[in-house]
């Protein structure tokens, strides 16, 4: 008898050696599958599949739900993913999920594996860019294509499509709107990357996200379905140790089998292959209205639909493009109440809030002609205060004060500049690769399709405060609330005893000691804003270059927007720490030219020293909005 794993490619068969697969379809990375029930899907639908040509050839796998009783023709409502639509039972569980609150309404839906994924024919290729002159096709042409299709040969159909979809669907969403059909009248990007360099997946400021890009470029690369594999230990923490240096990973397992972590050793620095796969810079005037949907707690894609919305609406001159940012992690609004988050309370069913008074209404206008329209430039969630708050511009500037928390001896943040200028008002630590700050609790599970991932975001950083590795300032316990609206900069003023370093800074809100309704909630260390940045890349993300040792660097670390009521009688904390392990991989502390092909040897203890004088004045700037 044939083993399944001899009729895999050899490089999935050397990671059988130390991982068990196990097959998965699960349409939204990270999410739990449901399945949608027999009324849903046979009572009230007529499914067709279809496999739909291209124009170079290729046949895409599609299937049509199409309602059995309508007295008018009915748009489409239109999603891709390289995930899978069905399961090995046949299930398609967008139903019970994203499409719900859809379905009475009355639409026609389509949904499509990519080319080269499950049941499509052709090349898959990661975050396929845009096509070239000397191209016939890229996402966009496929999308076009199968509109096109949908026109002719779908009865019934009044001439409008709308296309949305999460993280990679939402990335796809965004690549039919560069170039759209004519019948595309509505999309909804949600949870889109943008840049796989900057700020979404792979990549924070060019430091490497190593778990997620290990296990993310496995799943999709070993097979044209995903596939989630176990560890040979509980803890990956452990795992991902033991695997030491980056340039292990193909030397011992992949063995240069994975295009995409091919790509990650080719191509370290901001250079032509990222540039040209980042999205923003193709996007130049909305012509498609698109609903930018995006998730404070977002583990793996919040800088993307930002970035889109922020890009696009440079040129927004027909209000066409609008953001909606709630209190979510990857996809939070699609599924389920959206009534708390982890151990985090919101007071209100803000996802279903979301499919119910948001999404349905933004599609009925635009392909029934149903509305009025009420959709705000941008409707965010305000945690803390757990409200939604309108704004007629993202970031809003009207009604914000731009401030300044300073760090202090002892611990202290305050709104303050400190006042002494001597060369020993600094706080400092020893970054130890060997022994690095986990980014979530330990054991830490692998990152799909279960564990821990989805919420780390909001897990409480008691468990990392007061490490020698880790240094901390905080406010008073504040008399007053302190609402933050709009864009967080860290501005650290640092020295390392290395050549190169990671800063990760983290804005943290600090509840009472004492909660008499909830009193695990006691002195609870909630991460409102994060990010790292790579010191080789403080100056140009082209060009990176040596850090000067024990010397004093600005790096400025950008912790994106938000909106965050700090309330009376909790605190406002600082953190900051040069590892943040396993989900970014380890600096060596060592500048060598590509981090990918470094050596054990390489890799060394530094001091960090984090400076609060008044030349050096280490701080995190905040716009805080008028009460």
């Amino acid at each position: 008898m044939i083993s399944k794993n001899s009729l895999l490619p050899s490089t999935v068969r050397t990671l059988v050696c130390v991982f068990a697969l196990h097959a998965s379809t699960s349409w939204l990375h990270g999410a739990t599958e449901k399945h949608p029930t027999d009324t849903d899907a046979t009572r009230l639908f007529v499914k067709t599949e279809a496999m739909i040509p291209m124009r170079d050839g290729v046949k895409l796998h599609t299937e049509i739900f199409v309602p059995k009783k309508s007295p008018v023709p009915l748009p489409f409502i239109f999603t891709r993913t390289p995930y899978g639509i069905t399961d090995e039972k046949g299930h398609n569980g967008y139903f019970e999920g994203l499409f719900k609150e859809l379905i009475d309404e009355g639409y026609i839906f389509v949904f499509q594996d990519i080319r080269g994924r499950y049941h499509s024919e052709g090349q898959f290729v990661m975050f396929r860019p845009p096509r070239s002159k000397n191209e016939k096709i890229d996402e966009g042409t496929d999308t076009y294509d199968t509109i096109d299709w949908l026109l002719k040969n779908v009865a019934n159909n009044n001439g409008r499509v709308g296309i949305l979809g999460i993280s990679y669907g939402g990335w796809l969403t965004t690549m039919a709107i560069l170039e759209p059909h004519p019948a595309l009248k509505a999309a909804s990007e949600q949870a889109s990357p943008a840049d796989q360099f900057l700020g979404d997946d792979f990549h924070h400021n060019g430091a490497f996200r190593l778990s997620y890009g290990v296990e993310y470029a496995a799943m999709m690369e070993t097979s044209r379905t995903n596939f989630h594999f176990s560890f040979d230990v509980r803890d990956t923490f452990e795992w991902y140790l033991r695997l030491g240096a980056l340039s292990n990973v193909n030397e011992k397992y992949l063995h240069g089998k994975i295009p995409t972590w091919n790509d990650f050793v080719q191509h370290p620095n901001y250079d032509e292959f990222w540039q040209r796969q980042a999205v923003w810079p193709y996007l130049v005037k909305p012509v498609v209205p698109n609903l930018n949907v995006a998730g404070w707690w977002d583990q793996e894609d919040f800088y993307g639909p930002v970035k889109i919305y922020e890009t696009f609406q440079k040129n927004d001159t027909q209000h066409l493009n609008h953001l909606v940012s709630g209190p979510w992690n990857h996809g939070g609004w699609s599924r389920g109440a959206g009534h708390s988050l982890g151990k985090i309370d919101f007071g209100s069913d803000t996802a279903t809030y979301f499919r119910e008074k948001i999404q349905a209404p933004w599609f009925a206008y635009w392909l029934k002609d149903k509305g009025p329209l009420n959709q705000p430039e941008a409707l965010v969630f305000q945690t803390g205060s757990n409200k939604w708050a309108s704004y007629d511009e993202w970031p809003p500037r009207r009604n914000i004060r731009d401030r300044k928390l300073y760090f202090h001896p002892g611990g202290r943040l305050l709104f303050d500049p400190p006042e002494a200028d001597s060369d020993d008002q600094f706080d400092s630590y020893v970054s130890d690769p060997a022994h690095p700050v986990p980014y979530r609790h330990r054991p830490i599970q692998p990152t799909y399709p279960e564990g821990g991932w989805p919420t780390w975001l909001v897990e409480d950083q008691r468990f990392v405060h007061l490490r020698p590795d880790v240094l901390s300032w905080e406010t008073e316990v504040l008399k007053e609330p302190i609402t933050v609206t709009g864009r967080i900069v860290a501005h650290l003023f640092a020295s390392t005893s290395g050549t190169d370093s990671d800063w990760i800074a983290k804005l943290i809100d600090v509840y009472p000691e004492t909660n008499e309704k909830d009193p695990d909630m006691g002195g609870y260390q909630l991460m409102i804003a994060d990010e790292v940045l790579r010191g080789r890349f403080r100056d140009s993300f082209s060009e990176p270059k040596p850090v000067a040792a024990n010397q004093v660097v600005e790096y400025a670390i950008d912790l994106h927007t938000n909106d965050h009521a700090f309330l009376p009688g909790h605190r406002i904390m600082v953190q900051v720490q040069s590892t943040w392990f396993p989900v970014i991989d380890r600096n060596p502390q060592k500048y060598v030219d590509n981090i990918y092909m470094a050596k054990g040897a390489d890799y060394q203890e530094a001091t960090q020293r984090v400076y609060r004088s008044k030349q050096y004045a280490s701080y995190v700037a905040v716009p805080v909005a008028a009460q």
